[in-house]
C-alpha cells in the first residue's frame, strides 16, 4: 500500500494536471486488497489535503537542503513517512521508517535510505504525538 501512495506522489509530480486519485487508481491492481485500496485512498487525500504542512514540517527538518532540491524520488518518501508519523495514530514509528527505508533503497540512490532515515528520524521526535512512542 505504502509504495502505491509513494508512486502515486511521484507520479503527480510529473502529471499535475491530474487528480491524485485517478492515478492512485492507475497503480492499484489486482494484487491490493480492498483494505489495502481504502489505506491507499485514505493517506493519497489526506497526504494532498495536508501537504502544506507536510513540507514545511520536512523543509524545517532538513538540513543544508531545500525541499525543491531533493529528488523527486526522496522528496515524495518525506511526504509519506510524515504523513504516516504526524497522522496516522496507529502506525508504529519503526514501522514507518523501516517501510519507507526500504523504498528509498529501492527507488533511491544509494544514500537515500540513510538520509530518509536522518530526516524521519528528526522529524518523528519533534512532531510525532507523544502517544505513538508507546506502541
Amino acid at each position: 500500500m505504502r509504495l502505491a501512495v509513494f508512486q502515486t506522489l511521484f507520479q503527480h509530480e510529473f502529471r499535475r494536471d491530474e487528480e491524485p486519485l485517478k492515478i492512485l487508481e492507475e497503480i492499484l491492481d489486482d494484487s491490493y486488497d480492498e483494505k489495502a485500496r481504502e489505506d491507499a485512498i485514505r493517506y493519497v487525500q489526506n497526504i494532498f489535503r495536508n501537504i502544506d504542512t507536510i513540507d514545511s514540517i520536512i523543509s524545517q527538518s532538513l538540513e543544508n537542503w531545500t525541499l525543491d532540491r531533493l529528488s523527486a524520488v526522496d522528496r515524495n518518501i518525506l511526504r509519506l513517512g510524515t504523513y504516516e508519523l504526524i497522522f496516522e495514530d496507529d502506525v508504529p514509528i519503526e514501522v514507518t521508517l523501516d517501510e519507507t527505508i526500504e523504498i528509498a533503497k529501492r527507488y533511491g540512490t544509494e544514500k537515500s535510505g540513510k538520509f530518509v532515515n536522518g530526516v524521519l528520524d528528526r522529524i518523528a521526535k519533534k512532531h510525532a504525538p507523544k502517544e505513538k512512542f508507546n506502541i
